[in-house]
């Protein structure tokens, strides 16, 4: 379960061991997607944080883990849950958050365009199919695909990761492998609990 602290961004947080948390998401910044490929994800992302601190801040106390709050708002909302306050808010951005995660290991595992090696394209069309592509209908598929296009090269996006450190790709690419560890089984548990609340969602946008 993951409590969300009152921090800027939305932190969140993951007990690993009894009453032991370590911070797992620094926060849920999106600084990194700053190409305009990005744009409708990271405001996505952005806006439905928004949305789940909202609820938080309503009750701090009772609202102390995402599971807390689907748990509340199953019972509020009845017949309703799970279309309805943070629960959907959380869906959406699970998958907003599995587009990064599945993005950022393409790239550290060096799958790439042959043809252009420095471009990211494919490891952002990897990720779209994998998290995103079948919620989407076929406008706004076609607007990803147009976007693609303006995907930056991919040294370009590592040396805005790296925010001006005087750092090798390699070296950059290690200190990503190392944030995916606890990034990713976060956002898996995330995924388990919905799929054990019975909270997922199918339905195109």
């Amino acid at each position: 379960m993951f409590p969300v602290t009152k921090v800027p961004g939305a932190i969140l947080k993951s007990p690993l061991a009894d009453n032991n948390e370590k911070q797992v998401w620094d926060n849920c910044k999106t600084d990194c997607l700053g190409s305009p490929v990005f744009t409708p994800i990271k405001a996505d992302i952005s806006g439905n944080i928004t949305k789940i601190k909202a609820v938080y801040d309503t009750n701090p106390t009772k609202f102390r883990t995402l599971q807390n709050i689907l748990e509340v708002e199953k019972e509020m909302y009845g017949a309703e849950w799970p279309k309805v306050g943070a629960t959907l808010a959380l869906m959406w951005l699970k998958r907003g958050l599995r587009f990064i995660q599945v993005f950022l290991q393409s790239i550290c595992d060096g799958e790439r365009d042959e043809n252009h090696p420095n471009l990211i394209r494919v490891n952002a069309t990897k990720a779209y199919e994998m998290a995103l592509k079948k919620y989407h209908g076929w406008i706004v598929q076609k607007i990803f695909q147009a976007a693609l296009y303006a995907a930056p090269y991919k040294s370009d996006f590592l040396k805005a990761l790296s925010k001006g450190q005087n750092v090798t790709e390699e070296e950059c690419l290690e200190k990503i492998r190392l944030f995916l560890v606890n990034y990713t089984a976060t956002i898996d548990v995330i995924y388990e609990m919905y799929t054990r609340m019975n909270a997922e969602l199918n339905y195109k946008v």
